[in-house]
Order: structure tokens, then C-alpha cells, then sequence
């Protein structure tokens, strides 16, 4: 089982590359309208296809996430998620027609290198798949008062600052996202009437729609250079810590905690180099925006 978590994770990351490489392409030529209204560009992007094409692919990557964390602890299937950022380079290569160079392809090793250490070493067990509600209220209080400190903090930043605090706030967001989802998903196995009338899967609308908004908005406010180091460890250090905290699941650390820190520095490291690169960046002309 942990095995098909892990695969149906992957074909979830390569869906969220095809969608990252349509939007951020979209969102990079949107221009604020005259008007100057505040969100006034989220309305001209529902009307670009390739943005739209993006959000169809948004749809199943989140359909392979649900299969791979029914399958598999949170604290696994986020991390994996993080290879988004590989997979868009291969589909930003094929679609601005460019062919990686070394540096992307270091960048490429580096980052699997850290990933699979760091899976290594944490060895994440499988723990319960239903998480009570008094956890939730807990752990949602928390969350919702991080986020909300982090977007009045980014109000007040320049711009690279502020897409990284942006793309903070946005980490969070998703990785309580999918812990809604994982605990939604459990409800399967009452029937799809459990399912559709759980708060949790509609709580997965709500929260993740938000977080998909802040997504908009970090790549917005600075490079994706700025935002993606910060969007790659703060999903998969949340989902560590949300995995443990609300389903029991079980991490090596101890002594450990010493090389799986050095193993997360080389995947950030890795996706600061790839978010570089034109074919992850969205730039033909090798800028990054």
C-alpha cells in the first residue's frame, strides 16, 4: 500500500507540474485592468483557456492525491508531492521547447537526493486515518492564526519578501489541505453518503480554494524564486508535524534529526536551483519572474 501511496503521489505531482506550468505561463502576462480594482486580474485569468486548462489539470492532481494519502501517511505522500518541481521541468521543457541544462539537471539530482534521504531517515509509519474533532479545533486554531500572521506581515514587506512569506502562509494552507482531505477520505469507507455529508470534505473546498488564492497571490508579489523554497519545505515540514499531531504518525528523529535537516537543506537547495531555470520558471528567455 505504501508503495501505491507513493506512485499515485507522483502522477499527482506530474498533474500539479502541467497545471503550474499553465498558470504561472498565464499569470506572468496578466496585467491589472485600468480600473485597478484589487483581484481584478483573478477575473481576466478565468477567461485565458490556458489558465482555465491549468485549473482542469489542478483537478486531478487532486484526485491522485486523495488515492495516495487513503493509501499512506500524510508525512509521505506531501514530501513526494514536492516533486512537482522536478516533473515541471520536464513538462516546461517540452513546452517552452528548451532542453535542460546541467545546472537543471544538478538541481534535478540534488533535490531527489535530499527527498529520498530525507524519507529515509524519517521513516514515517502509518498511523490512524480518522482524526476527532477536538484536534481538529486545536490544530485548526493554530493554523488559521499562523496564516493569518503571515498574510498581515507579507502587507508589509517589498516584493521577494513578501512572496516568500506569501508562499509560507501558502505551504500551510495546503498542507492542511490534504490532512482535511486524508481524514475526508477515510469517510469512504462508511459509503459516499458519509463521505458527502463529512464537514472535512467540504472543509478540503473551502481551505483549499483559499490556499489555491494565496498561491495566486505569491506568484504574484515576487519571483518564484522568492516563493518556492518556501512553498516546497513549509508543505512538507507542516505535513510532517500535522501528520504526527492528528494521526499518530510515528517519525524517526533523535540523533536523526541532524542528517534529515541536512537532507531538507539539499531539497531546498534543489528548488531554489530549479526555480531558477526557465523551464520551471515559465520564462523562455531564462528570466525568472
Amino acid at each position: 500500500m505504501l508503495v501505491l501511496s507513493v506512485v499515485l503521489a507522483l502522477f499527482g505531482a506530474l498533474a500539479n507540474a502541467a497545471a503550474s506550468v499553465l498558470q504561472r505561463r498565464a499569470a506572468a502576462t496578466e496585467r491589472v485592468a485600468p480600473s485597478g480594482r484589487r483581484f481584478s486580474w483573478l477575473t481576466h485569468l478565468l477567461h485565458r483557456p490556458v489558465w482555465m486548462w491549468g485549473s482542469a489539470m489542478l483537478i486531478f492532481s487532486g484526485i491522485f492525491q486523495a488515492g495516495a494519502l487513503a493509501t499512506g501517511p500524510l508525512a509521505v505522500v506531501q514530501p513526494v508531492m514536492a516533486t512537482e518541481l522536478l516533473f515541471t521541468l520536464v513538462v516546461g521543457s517540452v513546452f517552452f521547447h528548451r532542453r535542460p541544462d546541467a545546472r537543471a539537471w544538478r538541481a534535478f539530482l540534488t533535490m531527489v537526493t535530499g527527498l529520498a534521504v530525507f524519507l529515509v531517515l524519517i521513516d514515517p509509519s502509518v498511523g490512524t486515518t480518522r482524526v476527532p474533532v477536538g484536534r481538529w479545533l486545536a490544530a485548526g486554531a493554530v493554523l488559521l492564526t499562523i496564516v493569518i500572521l503571515l498574510i498581515v506581515l507579507a502587507t508589509r514587506l517589498p516584493s521577494s519578501p513578501r512572496a516568500t512569506v506569501l508562499g509560507a502562509a501558502t505551504s500551510f494552507g495546503f498542507s492542511a489541505t490534504a490532512a482535511l482531505m486524508k481524514d475526508a477520505v477515510a469517510r469512504l469507507s462508511d459509503g459516499l453518503v458519509a463521505l458527502f455529508t463529512a464537514w472535512q470534505t467540504y472543509a478540503v473546498g473551502v481551505v483549499g480554494l483559499g490556499s489555491f488564492l494565496l498561491l495566486q497571490m505569491a506568484l504574484r508579489a515576487g519571483t518564484l524564486v522568492a516563493s518556492q523554497p518556501a512553498l516546497t519545505l513549509g508543505d512538507s515540514l507542516m505535513s510532517l508535524v500535522l501528520g504526527a499531531v492528528l494521526f499518530d504518525e510515528q517519525l524517526r528523529l533523535g540523533i536523526l534529526v541532524v542528517p534529515e535537516l541536512g537532507a531538507l537543506a539539499l531539497v531546498g537547495a534543489g528548488s531554489l536551483q530549479l526555480a531558477r531555470t526557465p523551464e520551471v520558471s515559465g520564462d523562455e528567455q531564462g528570466e525568472v519572474w
